[in-house]
């Protein structure tokens, strides 16, 4: 068995560090929505666009090219902002066009960046690469 690749220094957990960052995004958004957490419609969209500002900046400094990320970021921070005051929409509403932003953004971002600090290296091998694509005879 393979000893655990350790993470490298730019990504999160050895992982990608945008798609990880726009999941939490994701988590936030909808945990704002939770009646027990307490927050009014306004302040959870005041946290929604906040969060979504502070992940834009970690994954544009986290990943390269850092102009697509912070293009991507910034984006996706006016879109959380007009969904939270922008529209006459529920909180629970502009959660989920957070979070919908938040996926779709963070898969389009994933082809178009890598970590700051090079490609992430898969962790688990299964079988020979070469063996398994080699042409039969």
């Amino acid at each position: 068995m393979s000893e655990p690749t350790p993470a490298r220094p730019g990504t999160i957990f050895g992982q990608e560090p945008a798609v990880i960052l726009y999941v939490i995004n994701a988590l936030v958004a909808f945990l704002v929505t939770i009646p027990a957490v307490g927050l009014t419609e306004e302040s959870a969209g005041w946290v929604m666009t906040i969060a979504s500002g502070i992940v834009a900046l970690l994954v544009a400094v986290l990943t390269r090219p850092w102009v697509v990320s912070a293009l991507t970021g910034a984006l996706s921070t006016i879109l959380t902002g007009l969904a939270s005051f922008g529209f006459p929409i529920t909180e629970q509403q502009s959660a989920a066009a957070v979070i919908l932003v938040s996926a779709v953004l963070g898969l389009v971002l994933r082809a178009n960046v890598t970590p700051k600090n090079g490609p992430v290296t898969p962790t688990v091998v299964v079988g020979n690469y070469h063996e398994a694509f080699r042409p039969r005879r």
